[in-house]
């Protein structure tokens, strides 16, 4: 793994949950806007905070690269848990 594979991993991730939110509210104007661009803050949030990470790895360079990428996952899914719950609750 490389710098550039996970710099790409990261922008590939984020950038599909936020695509997933922008075509919820596409589809389903006005509902759950607010939650929805919650969402998507943190969503940038965590872009930004991870792609300050990979620019400046600290020890090994495979743990910390693997370490980052563990944590886009879980947040990641998180982030998806929270989008579902919220879709969910929209579509009542």
């Amino acid at each position: 793994m490389n710098l550039r594979d996970i710099k790409k991993d990261i922008e590939y991730v984020i950038g599909a949950f936020v695509d997933d939110c922008t075509v919820f509210l596409a589809v389903h104007p006005g509902k759950n806007v607010d939650e929805i661009a919650d969402l998507i803050d943190e969503a940038v949030d965590l872009f930004n905070a991870l792609r300050d990470k990979v620019g400046a790895p600290e020890g090994p360079k495979k743990a910390y690269y693997d370490a980052i990428r563990k944590e886009l996952l879980e947040k990641t899914d998180n982030l998806y848990d929270r989008l579902s719950a919220a879709v969910k609750k929209g579509l009542e």
